[in-house]
C-alpha cells in the first residue's frame, strides 16, 4: 500500500514559472485592473492544476507616465521603469491590458510598448485584453492589437478578451447570453487555460543575454565626476 504522503510535491520541488501583468488602467479602481486581476487569476489556478508554482508581478503604468516620456526622449529607460521592464523581460508569460479609446489601445499603453527593445518580446507568451465601453469596440484587439504585439514576435495567444461597460453587470453570471455568446467569466477561464497550457509547455524562461550589461550607466558615469 503506497503512502498518498509520498506522492505530494513539496512546493520547493514544483517547477517554477512568472506571469507578468501589465495594464494601462488610469482610474484607481480601475476596470483595466480589474479583468488584469481576473485573467491573472484564471491563469494561476490553470498553472497550479498542471503543478506549478506561480509568482504573478503587476505592472502599473500609470505609475510610470512621466518616466515613459523620458524614455521616449532619452531612448534610455531608467530607475523603477527600468526594473519593470525587466520583470516583464524575465517573466515566463506576459498578460498585457489596456482600455481602448476612438477604436485603438491607449496612448500610455502604445508609449510603453514603443520604448520596449524591438527584441524584447520575442517568443514571449502574450495574453491580451481591453475594455471599453461598448461591444462595438471589441474587434480592436483583433486589428489593433494583436498585430502590435506580433510585430514584436511576441507568441500571442489566440483567446483575447473583451470587457464591454455591460459585461461587468453580468460579470458573476456564467450562463450564456441570449445571442449564444460566452460571458465575460467563461471567456476568462478559457483564455487563462490557453496561456497556461503554453506556459507550462514551456521551460523555464531564460533571459538573453544583454550585451551592455557591462556598460556604466550615465547615472554611474556622473557621479565618478
Amino acid at each position: 500500500m503506497t503512502d498518498p504522503m509520498t506522492d505530494i510535491v513539496p512546493v520547493e520541488d514544483k517547477p517554477r514559472r512568472t506571469i507578468a501583468v501589465v495594464h494601462a488602467g488610469l482610474g484607481q479602481p480601475s476596470s483595466t485592473r480589474l479583468l488584469a486581476d481576473r485573467l491573472a487569476d484564471a491563469t494561476v489556478r490553470e498553472l497550479q492544476a498542471l503543478g506549478h508554482e506561480v509568482t504573478v508581478q503587476v505592472v502599473e503604468l500609470r505609475d510610470h507616465g512621466h518616466a515613459i516620456i523620458d524614455a521616449m526622449l532619452t531612448g534610455f529607460p531608467t530607475g523603477d521603469l527600468a526594473r519593470d521592464i525587466e520583470t516583464i523581460t524575465a517573466a515566463d508569460g506576459v498578460i498585457a491590458v489596456t482600455p481602448l479609446f476612438t477604436t485603438t489601445y491607449s496612448g500610455l499603453f502604445k508609449s510603453f510598448v514603443d520604448i520596449l527593445d524591438k527584441d524584447a518580446l520575442t517568443g514571449m507568451p502574450v495574453l491580451l485584453g481591453a475594455t471599453g465601453g461598448t461591444p462595438r469596440h471589441s474587434l480592436a484587439l483583433e486589428y489593433s492589437m494583436r498585430p502590435l504585439l506580433t510585430y514584436l514576435r511576441a507568441d500571442v495567444v489566440t483567446t483575447s478578451v473583451f470587457a464591454a461597460t455591460d459585461d461587468w453587470a453580468q460579470a458573476g453570471d456564467h450562463t450564456r447570453h441570449d445571442d449564444g455568446a460566452s460571458s465575460l467569466p467563461e471567456r476568462i477561464e478559457r483564455a487563462g487555460r490557453s496561456l497556461a497550457a503554453i506556459v507550462s509547455a514551456r521551460g523555464e524562461h531564460a533571459k538573453p543575454d544583454d550585451p551592455f550589461a557591462s556598460t556604466p550607466s550615465f547615472e554611474r558615469m556622473l557621479s565618478a565626476v
